[in-house]
């Protein structure tokens, strides 16, 4: 009879990838894989009030990402797309789920980008994370501008004013003209 010596790093690595595979396939409560795809999770907020640093109350996204828009959509119509769109992370949802959010100034829709996702707008004007933020709780975008396909772009943090004071600092704060960088 012959003795099999398992190796206890096997043994560990064995573990861990059923502790892994086990979290990634659970029927967890806060979200799905559909719901990750899209950027959102269920049963949470599409768009939220966040105070980020100098930017003040700004909104964000579901994980914390500031949201932009770009003044060349301001009519509603997508025209950040393909390389575009690698850089401005459009915030999309599911074709059945409708943005929620609470406390959130104006309204939230979608319009349809030309690949056929539902991205989420406020008053008409899509919304944007920002490649570059490097994550949740950043601002590095506001008041850039790049060019995309020939077409400029010039894009703002979304900021939520509520109060005379917030309204004052904002422009105090406000850059007096673009950082004229590019991409």
């Amino acid at each position: 009879m012959s003795v099999i010596r398992r190796s206890p790093l096997l043994a560990v690595a064995a573990v861990a990838a059923a502790l892994l595979f086990t979290a990634c396939g659970a029927d967890d409560e806060d979200g799905s894989s559909a719901d990750a795809a899209s950027g959102t999770q269920a049963g949470s907020e599409t768009v939220a009030v966040e105070t980020i640093g100098d930017a003040g109350e700004v909104l964000v996204d579901g994980d914390g990402a500031a949201l932009y828009t770009a003044d060349q959509e301001a009519d509603g119509k997508v025209r950040c797309t393909d390389s575009c769109a690698a850089t401005w992370l459009p915030l999309t949802v599911s074709d059945d789920a409708a943005p929620e959010a609470e406390e959130v100034p104006g309204t939230l829709a979608t319009v349809k980008r030309p690949e056929g996702s539902n991205q989420v707008t406020l008053d008409g004007v899509p919304l944007y994370t920002f490649a570059d933020d490097g994550g949740p709780g950043r601002v590095t975008g506001d008041g850039l501008s790049d060019t995309f396909g020939g077409e400029r772009f010039s894009w703002s943090v979304v900021s939520v004013s509520g109060t005379d004071e917030a309204d004052d600092e904002a422009e105090t704060s406000a850059p007096s003209s673009g950082y004229g960088g590019g991409y």
